[in-house]
């Protein structure tokens, strides 16, 4: 004979069924506005340092140290942004957020290894700012509307980047990390927090 369902059981099933549900139906919303404006004024420092270096090897140095910084600012920007926020990382939508973002920018990083020893550092700027841009908007399913479109402007001037003559990347670089990532910052932080 089956046993009677305890009705506070199943409230609780359905509850956990429920809050699930809308949290997989969410969106990722801790994407840094303010953080990204810091982003983009270090990527501007950054690509004026760098125009300033006497050789190939200077200039990456620069950029290398720049994503670093850059990482540590978003980083710092989005547990910020969860933390005031009273939210998780580490919600259905956050972990899709960077489950799609993680793959482009490590094929980014695989890519940028292999075309440093081949002596083809002149490919990167096109290279970051395309792979970057595909990070940005396969993560950007899972957030905000505009963060998708954030994506496909970096894409573009990655695209760019890749078909101007090699002396133009340090400005594709300012122009998307500096300019894209400060106007999209302002964007994002007026319209959907800091």
């Amino acid at each position: 004979m089956a046993q009677p369902v305890n009705m506070g059981d199943h409230a609780l099933a359905q509850l956990r069924y429920i809050r699930q549900t809308m949290e997989r139906s969410g969106e990722f919303t801790a994407v840094p506005g303010w953080g990204g404006v810091w982003m983009g004024v270090t990527a501007l420092g950054a690509a004026w340092l760098a125009a300033r270096q006497a050789n190939p090897a200077g200039w990456l140095t620069v950029w290398l140290a720049e994503m670093g910084l850059a990482v540590a600012i978003g980083g710092l920007a989005i547990w910020r942004k969860t933390h005031h926020g009273d939210r998780s990382l580490f919600t259905a939508p956050g972990r899709r957020f960077f489950l799609s973002f993680a793959p482009p920018v490590a094929a980014g990083a695989v890519l940028s290894a292999a075309l440093i020893r081949l002596q083809l550092a002149g490919v990167l700027p096109g290279l970051w700012l395309l792979l970057y841009g595909a990070g940005v908007t396969t993560a950007g399913a899972f957030s905000v509307r505009v963060v998708p479109l954030m994506g496909l402007c970096f894409m573009g001037l990655g695209a760019g980047a890749l078909a101007a003559p090699v002396e133009f990347g340090n400005l594709f670089l300012a122009a998307g990390f500096g300019g894209l990532q400060i106007g999209f910052g302002v964007w994002i932080a007026r319209r959907y927090g800091g």
